[in-house]
């Protein structure tokens, strides 16, 4: 059988007697008293769960304590009965948000019904209010799993992206710095033009599968440490559209469909003069003008196993020489006019790996 507490506040002794007779037999009502408002606000607690309350007393009366317990966070889902003779009175009472009322002379069997009712609802609030809480605290757990999970799943899937890219770095023979430099080279620029969080984690994820056409060229014209023939090179383009097709099939993998896309259409260029599809200005994908820049610039400022790298003055005079022609003027333009932040990532990841030196191996195979 629950339990309940019951403040009586009353300056007539006589009315908390008659409020005590009442509840005598109910062993499960424990009957607390006040002889004035500031009395009962003392004495009162959320353990309270309903509270009888006269209107006319001297110190502090019932409408002034009425407005303290509603105006009380934790207090006011007390349900508060007023005990009065007055109609207009009771009307005054209900707009500071009374609970329920009781007319002068007192009913018992009212007086019990009404106080039983309300302390039961009180009850129910309580733990209606615990159980919102229980699920709440149940709702932030899975959601921080959740998160936690998503984050594993893109980080998962970035170091998939990045794997995938290393293996045609492999091929190619470039040092371990540039995959990682360049997407975020790239991450960066699509932040500078405003993209969306969702947009730069995009860029971050695909575009380490830029190159990744490269494992379908063979090595003969992959590693040739000279310049192509016009046939070689035709042969060599081909990575576009070898890389296109190796991420075909992708439309439920926003990664993988966007570097399908970059992949297809990195080496565009935007007077309409690179391939595979000689796309011009804006028929080339925003993410791919992006990836040209970012790898472009990662190409000639690095060393690799048949060159050593450009200076920055130089990477840069090439890279504007190319304004317009190879490259977007405004994203390129974007570059150039926040090269620190640029200079500060590729310092951060350099090129600490060594990646065998092929055509050395190749030729003492001979």
């Amino acid at each position: 059988m629950q339990t309940f507490r019951v403040l009586a506040v009353d300056d007539e002794p006589f009315n908390l007697d008659l409020i005590e007779l009442a509840f005598l037999e109910n062993t499960n009502i424990e009957l607390i008293k006040a002889k004035n408002g500031q009395e009962a606000i003392d004495k009162l607690d959320t353990s309270i769960d309903v509270v009888l309350l006269d209107i006319r007393m001297p110190v502090m009366d019932g409408k002034e304590t009425l407005k303290i317990i509603k105006e009380n966070e934790k207090l006011s889902i007390i349900p508060v009965i007023m005990v009065t003779a007055n109609s207009e009175e009771k009307y005054n009472a209900l707009k500071l948000g009374a609970d329920d009322f009781l007319s002068k002379p007192i009913d018992i069997e009212e007086l019990k019904l009404r106080t039983l009712n309300n302390a039961k609802l009180k009850k129910a609030r309580e733990e209606l209010a615990n159980i919102n809480k229980h699920l709440d605290n149940l709702v932030e757990i899975r959601t921080k799993e959740l998160q936690s999970a998503l984050k594993l799943a893109k980080e998962t899937e970035y170091e998939i992206s990045l794997r995938l890219g290393r293996a045609s770095e492999f091929r190619d023979l470039e040092t371990g710095g540039h995959i990682k430099r360049m997407s975020r080279y790239s991450a960066l620029l699509g932040k500078l033009l405003g993209f969306s969080k969702e947009e730069e984690q995009l860029l971050l994820y695909a575009s380490p599968l830029h190159d990744i056409g490269k494992i379908g060229i063979p090595d003969a014209i992959l590693l040739k440490p000279a310049r192509f023939t016009a046939r070689e090179y035709e042969i060599m383009k081909q990575h576009t559209t070898i890389g296109e097709m190796m991420l075909d099939d992708s439309d439920d993998f926003p990664v993988i469909k966007i570097g399908k896309l970059i992949a297809k259409q990195h080496h565009e260029k935007f007077d309409g003069s690179g391939y595979p599809l000689k796309l011009k200005g804006d028929e080339i994908h925003i993410y791919a003008r992006i990836v040209a820049i970012a790898d472009v610039f990662d190409a000639l400022s690095s060393k690799r196993v048949y060159k050593e790298g450009f200076s920055i003055e130089k990477s840069l005079v090439i890279m504007k020489e190319g304004k317009g022609t190879h490259f977007d003027p405004e994203i390129l333009e974007l570059f150039l006019n926040n090269i620190d932040k640029f200079l500060k990532i590729k310092e951060d990841f350099p090129d600490s790996e060594e990646i065998p030196n092929i055509l050395n191996i190749m030729e003492m195979e001979r």
